[in-house]
Order: structure tokens, then sequence, then C-alpha cells
């Protein structure tokens, strides 16, 4: 991949589903660009696909028509190059905070040693060290969503996808969690794509927003988000952003 190189080409991808009364089509010539280091929100009205898309740029399920780049090789299947967190954490609830974290690396068949040493950095990078003999039962719904970032991301991956990840959490943790993500973005550089329903969310987190169409779903813009970070939802330019997007859901 060259230096100016798009990480994620999203490049004509349909989807068309075989439903009762013939095809139904989710998702039409969807295309657009995710550049390397770029935090990209994916918003649009319910039933747009948002989460179809979502599956098909993580290899979890085939586009009819198109396809997705990563670093220009298309995705065929899941990888390690792909870090996903979903709206439910899936987390073992056997395992430990650190045998959880810990999975992808040992799937990828790293030797104990520096399995711990790479568990060690994650938890420390989400606000863990002191949990890593918990089970899963014992912690809070955001520090679910916490382990399942820190599992993501141990395994290094070129993309960091990010599914409606603090839908199922109230608003003070989803709003620390904000401020958490966009610390672990920022000190690991990563390229992240993240689906989300709320137009609050996107504006605070993104550089730029992906507004989708009503089903079947294509991009309907690309919208810019130049504001300063932190992000104040009371500053009048953040609500500015915050009705172009809403606008363009509702037309």
């Amino acid at each position: 991949m060259t230096d100016d190189a798009p990480r994620v080409t999203v490049a004509g991808v349909s989807k068309t589903y075989d439903g009762d009364e013939g095809p139904v089509r989710a998702l039409a010539d969807v295309a657009f660009d995710v550049h390397d280091g770029e935090f990209v929100c994916i918003v649009g009205p319910s039933g747009c696909g948002k989460t179809t898309l979502f599956r098909i740029i993580g290899g979890l399920e085939r586009a009819t028509g198109g396809e997705v780049l990563l670093s220009g090789e298309p995705v065929t299947g899941p990888s390690p190059d792909l870090g996903i967190v979903f709206q439910e954490y899936h987390l073992f609830p056997w395992r430990t905070v650190r045998g959880n974290v810990g999975f992808g690396l040992e799937q990828a068949g790293l030797d104990r040693e520096r399995r711990r040493e790479r568990v060690d950095e994650m938890l420390e990078l989400v606000g863990l060290e002191g949990s890593g003999d918990t089970y899963p039962s014992r912690l809070s719904g955001g520090m679910k969503q916490r382990v399942a970032l820190a599992r993501a991301l141990a395994v290094d991956p070129e993309l960091l996808l990010m599914d409606e990840p603090f839908g199922s959490v109230d608003a003070q943790t989803r709003a620390r969690l904000h401020g958490e993500l966009l610390d672990v973005w920022a000190e690991t550089g990563k390229t992240v794509l993240f689906v989300t329903h709320d137009v609050e969310e996107a504006v605070k987190l993104a550089d730029r927003i992906v507004v989708m169409s009503p089903a079947p779903g294509t991009v309907r813009e690309v919208v810019d988000v130049d504001l300063p970070r932190p992000r104040d939802r009371t500053d009048p330019a953040f609500a500015e952003y915050q009705e172009r997007v809403l606008s363009l859901i509702r037309d």
C-alpha cells in the first residue's frame, strides 16, 4: 500500500437477499474510502443496511456486487487484520479478562511470555490493569466493552471495526467510553470504522461521517467534521454538524 492509498476501499458494494416475495436489495453501489489513521462513522436511518455493510467489510458476509479492499487486497473472510467489536460483548464467560484478551494471540500461536506481555499492554491501554483475573460476570457493561476492545486490538489489526459498541450502556458510561476510545485511537493510530445510529455520537467521534440513504442503502453524502477535539455538544458548531447530518437522514 502506498502512503496515499486508502486503508479501506468500499467499491460499489451491493447486497441482495432472497425474500419470501422475491429479491430484497439491502445495499446498492456503496462506495467510499477510509484513509490510514482516520476515524470514520457510518450513520443512516433504520433498515438502511449499516450492519449488513459492516459485516461485509469485516468479511463476515459476502457482497453480491462490488468488493472491499483492505490495504489494496480484497476482503474475502474474517482476518486478524480486522479487529471487530460488536454491541454485544461476546466474551467467553469461562475465561478471565486476561484469557479473553489473549484469545486471538493464542490462535496466532504466540508463546506464553509474549502473550502475557501483550495482554498486559492492552489491559493498561484500556485501563483494566487490576482486573486481569476477574471473570466477565463480575464486570460492568462498560468494563466488558473495554475488554472486547482490548481483545480486538491485541492482534494489532490494520482496521478496527465497531458496530454500535456503546448501544448497551447508559449515557454516563457511554460518554466516558467515548473519551477512552478517542484516547486509545490517538495512542495507537489505528484506522477506525464505527457504525452508529446516534448522530450526536458520530459528530463527537468522527473525522468524517458516511451518511447512508434508506434501503436499498447507498452513500448519500460524506460529511467532513472540522472540529477540534475534545468536542462539546453545547458548542453551536457541534449542533450545526448534528443538524446537517440529521437533515440528510430525514430527507
